[in-house]
């Protein structure tokens, strides 16, 4: 499986060829160069973390899908949810500059501060560009759930997965492209006949406060204040207190644990705490089915010998067989 890819600049500005993409041709840039394979049944966008060079975030992606697929393939039985429409993943990465020099609270500091200003009001274009990614995916996937024939052939499923700093970016781009004026490209408000505008979120290891969906993202979620938000299945994150990155290093510029190490504290909607299970065990379903759920991996994002010593311990521990259960889990619940 290839995906495809889109690249932005410091300002989150579309690329292409190295050269930004002029604003008003961002939507015709993305057609054109983003065609969804008609075999596919799940659309999976990724956006990367810290430190992760563009080739590096394109191999995470398609070693977490390819993990997913095999998976289905040696064990259906343990995804019933996905007989009728199979899984047929394919992936579009985000990569961003997210690389600096210091791989210490500096660089932290450095890659927080850009991830955020890609996406700020007024000055980054990251919110425009993801905007119209997601639009131009949700028109062009159709309802999955519209027609039962042909299923999974007229219809894809959206879920969207980050890492680290990329889930933080991903929050703030999705968040504000649904603001007025509306850059998704969806115009029908929420209707429950429909499939959920982001069928499930992903976020491994996010680099952010703990209590950043009550100062941050508060609009993210559907809610009665939010009705139009964009977010319509679970959001889903991982943390490990092995995480160093999130742990010590987010202590020392935030001045407080991030949510990758510890887990969201605070939210706007009810939460539910769980663990990463291994790939022989299934989710049950009341453990996935609310709009926030923390996932304790600490058993398995422990980071190996080389890693253990790395300034940002466990952090990128995460592209494992079990990451890959939980992700196809999410996407069968989908259904």
């Amino acid at each position: 499986m290839i995906p495809a890819t889109i690249d932005l600049d410091e300002e989150g500005r579309l690329l292409s060829g190295g050269t930004p993409v002029p604003v008003g041709r961002v939507a015709e840039h993305l057609a054109r160069t983003i065609p969804l394979p008609r075999w596919a049944t799940d659309v999976h966008v990724y956006v990367h973390g810290w430190q992760t060079p563009p080739a590096q975030a394109t191999r995470a992606a398609v070693r977490l899908l390819r993990g997913a697929t095999e998976l289905y393939k040696r064990h259906p039985g343990r995804y019933p949810g996905l007989e009728e429409d199979g899984y047929r993943p394919w992936g579009v990465v985000v990569r961003w500059p997210s690389s600096s020099l210091s791989k210490l609270k500096g660089g932290y500091t450095r890659i927080r501060d850009r991830a955020h200003a890609m996406s700020a009001e007024g000055k980054g274009h990251a919110p425009y560009v993801i905007g119209h990614l997601l639009g131009y995916l949700d028109t062009e996937r159709g309802d999955p759930k519209a027609a039962r024939v042909l299923a999974g052939r007229s219809g894809k499923y959206l879920h969207l997965m980050g890492h680290s700093f990329g889930g933080r970016f991903l929050c703030e781009a999705v968040q504000r492209a649904a603001e007025p004026p509306k850059t998704l490209g969806w115009s029908m408000p929420y209707d429950p006949r429909r499939p959920f505008t982001v069928d499930s979120m992903l976020i491994f290891q996010m680099a952010a406060p703990r209590d950043a969906f009550t100062t941050h993202f508060e609009t993210l979620f559907p809610t009665p204040a939010h009705p139009g938000a964009p977010l319509r299945g679970p959001l889903v994150l991982t943390h490990s207190r092995w995480d160093r990155a999130t742990g010590f290093w987010h202590l020392r510029a935030e001045k407080a644990p991030g949510i990758g190490h510890s887990g969201v504290g605070a939210a706007p909607v009810p939460q539910f705490s769980t663990k990463l299970l291994r790939t022989t065990v299934p989710y049950p379903q009341h453990t996935l089915d609310h709009r926030l759920v923390n996932v304790d991996a600490d058993w398995l994002y422990r980071g190996g010998a080389r890693t253990r010593l790395h300034p940002s311990g466990a952090h990128s521990d995460f592209l494992r067989p079990e990451s890959a259960h939980l992700l196809l889990t999410l996407a069968e619940r989908s259904r």
